[in-house]
């Protein structure tokens, strides 16, 4: 994601998916606690529907959106953890290996390294 957004900016934001589909509305967005770095957004794909995950990176604004690189069907089939609290390790991991992304390893530069939790950073609290 493009490093020069600031994180707040996202919430609110459109998002849409591979193929220019809207998903939905970023709800919050999840910081890694040791970097302070956003690496997640949760989506919430509709009124009655639940928050999407999805991985800000390789994601980018474009046009003032959020642009998701993933299918829509693949985005709503993303684990549900529900929002409001952090990340554990465990399901970061099971993200990457539903958006078939691998999985960085402590020590590494890629978003999510290490064995790091993700606190979310709410919209309008």
């Amino acid at each position: 994601m493009q490093t020069d957004i600031d994180p707040r900016s996202l919430i609110g934001r459109r998002a849409l998916d591979s193929d220019g589909a809207k998903i939905g509305t970023v709800d919050e967005v999840y910081l890694d606690d040791a970097t302070g770095q956003p690496e997640w957004a949760a989506v919430r794909t509709g009124l009655f529907s639940r928050d999407a995950f999805v991985p800000l990176e390789p994601s980018e604004v474009v046009d003032g959106q959020l642009r998701v690189p993933f299918p829509k069907a693949l985005i709503k089939d993303a684990p549900d953890f529900g929002v409001g609290r952090h990340l554990s390790p465990e399901q970061e991991i099971q993200l990457y290996h539903h958006y078939g992304m691998d999985v960085p390893t402590a020590g590494t530069e890629a978003p999510g390294a290490g064995d790091h939790d993700f606190g979310r950073l709410a919209g309008e609290d």
